[in-house]
């Protein structure tokens, strides 16, 4: 089943195109790594599918709908790569608020699961109790996960999800995606460390300069450039 369409998108700010021509996929119970250097037109993307920016050219469909009706957007959960949860809230406050804006089953409120979840991320379930203030770089980050896994959405999507994190938080935020995936749900995430991409997709979308220079699987993008490992094909990719 397909999740996401995207079509011949173009995304300009002023003079400055940041997608140009863009069309892509993302199929039921995939994870999709979305990577690119700095500027290639990766938060633009998921801005103009949450309809967050408008498009000059081309369609978005969410779940089979135009992506601008709000509705389509109610399966899922994001996580943007600025992530900055109001100071003078509490953590379980703030998990609260998301949790109702989500819409998430009563399970997810429940003491139990947030244990659990919390476990799962390594993070400590008493500093729900604490002012997001108090909060390093890496429980921010942490928080916010903590809203999109718990929300249960079939569709997460994920700007730059491992940003501040420790290599232990690295290791389990990946457990908890493909332990996700398993359960069916799909993902599209942004990524700058390739390692990440490697180990959770089954795909990979190359952009560079606001155009689409690769989509496929990780075996083809290999192939096609004749490469060893993603880094090489990645440096081949955006040189060539």
């Amino acid at each position: 089943m397909e999740i996401l369409e995207c079509h011949a998108v173009s995304v300009a700010y002023g003079r400055h195109e940041a997608l140009k021509q863009l069309s892509c996929s993302l199929y039921q119970g995939e994870c999709l790594g979305l990577v690119g250097l700095n500027g290639a037109g990766k938060t633009s993307l998921l801005k103009a599918l949450l309809d967050f920016t408008g498009l000059q050219a081309g369609h978005i469909k969410l779940f089979g709908h135009p992506h601008t009706q709000p509705q389509t957007r109610q399966p899922l959960a994001f996580l943007p790569e600025q992530f900055i949860p109001a100071d003078y809230w509490h953590g379980w406050d703030f998990l609260t608020y998301m949790l109702r804006l989500y819409q998430a089953p009563a399970a997810a409120f429940s003491n139990a699961e947030t244990l659990r979840m919390c476990q799962a991320l390594d993070f400590d379930f008493q500093q729900l109790k604490r002012p997001v203030r108090t909060y390093s770089k890496g429980m921010r980050q942490k928080l916010g996960l903590l809203a999109c896994f718990l929300s249960n959405k079939p569709l997460l999507i994920l700007d730059e999800p491992m940003s501040g994190l420790d290599p232990k938080a690295r290791v389990l935020v990946r457990q908890q995606i493909q332990q996700a995936q398993a359960n069916g749900k799909t993902f599209l995430f942004s990524a700058h460390h390739l390692e990440d991409v490697e180990q959770l997709c089954q795909r990979i979308l190359v952009l560079h300069e606001g155009q689409k220079l690769f989509l496929g699987t990780l075996e083809s993008f290999l192939q096609s450039f004749a490469a060893t490992t993603l880094e090489q094909a990645f440096l081949r990719c955006i040189s060539s």
